[in-house]
């Protein structure tokens, strides 16, 4: 972020009067930094006042230490019980989200943690990389797929999940299951999945399509257990064998394998949270022979503290190079693990920066 226009006089400012004033109400919505020591406070902060000429604004504390400065140690010390205090505030919202009949209004969660309606929406997606009411959604769709994973009815997985119209059910229903809510129930029933299973130089290869987009990439040694695979995440689907036609896909999928540099634009049938479809389509963001961190990924879709969340979707992903996970590494760039295997990993990685 860049820093605000500077003031020419910094005393006519308003916000130097609530340095002056240590007033904690202006905390979070800006920082001040002090030229002649190199660092930067917040407006509460009970270290000793600079002399005015020597302070510069800075909307948040990433802007400051963007321009070369660094936190106080009282700063320091002062977010950390900050941080602590925002997720035991976030977890109480989590909780009254998930408690409640019908989604609670940003004002009432903002009421009930203290905070103003602004400052607790910030909080809330820092913590979590939803907003409350992205999570509440993310929360409903995981609902409706256990009710109905668990052989409740339709009608009894609406109002479970705290829909309160079959309309607006419906409606949100076939972007979060990817098909119709009696078909998930009856896990994928009436959907045809097209697939075919080939070899690359990375081993057996399984590549599933729906009438929406390529459902799944699947990698391993043994061909017979990727169909097994397909067949758990779609136990009633129509399973077909690939025509000569669909061959040509598989083949557009092994070539990308076997020379990233020719890239690979398909339509993809992504099924997931919220959260997850925020970090995969991070993941597709990152340039072939390139890679990032999971800290890095976190930062990206605004959860920067969310980087086991961020492995985890990554570990959820069914669309192997088609959603590059294999481009996140540790922060010390060290490979960590991978669905299909670390040594897989290292094959993509290395193919991509020769390429």
């Amino acid at each position: 972020m860049k820093k605000l226009s500077p003031i020419i006089n910094v005393e006519t400012d308003p916000r130097w009067a609530a340095v002056v004033a240590r007033d904690p109400r202006a905390d979070g919505q800006f920082v001040y930094a002090v030229k002649t020591t190199g660092i930067y406070c917040r407006p509460s902060s009970l270290s000793r006042l600079p002399k005015p000429q020597n302070v510069e604004f800075f909307d948040n504390a990433e802007a400051a230490e963007a321009a070369g400065y660094r936190p106080s140690k009282r700063t320091s010390k002062d977010q950390t019980e900050v941080a602590s205090q925002h997720a035991a505030t976030v977890a109480m919202a989590c909780r009254q989200i998930e408690s409640s009949e019908t989604v609670p209004a940003l004002n009432e969660l903002a009421e009930t943690a203290g905070l103003s309606p602004f400052h607790f929406h910030r909080v809330f997606k820092a913590a979590t990389g939803l907003t409350p009411k992205g999570y509440a959604a993310a929360h409903r769709s995981r609902r409706v797929r256990e009710r109905l994973a668990d052989g409740g009815t339709v009608t009894d997985a609406l109002y479970n999940a705290g829909f309160n119209s079959n309309s607006r059910f419906y409606e949100a229903a076939d972007k979060v299951l990817g098909m119709k809510p009696g078909d998930y129930r009856a896990a994928g029933r009436n959907n045809d999945i097209h697939f075919a299973v080939g070899q690359c130089s990375l081993g057996a290869i399984l590549v599933a399509q729906s009438e929406r987009g390529v459902c799944a990439i699947l990698l391993g040694d043994d061909p017979h257990q990727l169909v097994c695979d397909l067949q758990d995440q779609f136990r009633q689907a129509n399973l077909i064998g690939a025509d000569a036609g669909f061959e040509q896909l598989i083949s557009k999928v092994v070539g990308f394998i076997e020379a990233p540099a020719l890239g690979l634009d398909l339509p993809l049938d992504v099924r997931g949270t919220a959260f997850q479809e925020r970090v995969w389509q991070a993941l597709r963001e990152i340039p072939v022979g390139r890679t990032a961190s999971y800290a890095e990924i976190a930062q990206r879709i605004g959860a920067p503290t969310s980087m086991r969340a961020v492995a985890q979707a990554c570990g959820a992903n069914r669309l192997a190079v088609a959603i590059p996970c294999h481009r996140v590494v540790r922060s010390d760039g060290n490979l960590s693990g991978y669905r299909w295997g670390v040594e897989r990993k290292r094959q993509l990685l290395e193919r991509e920066t020769q390429s």
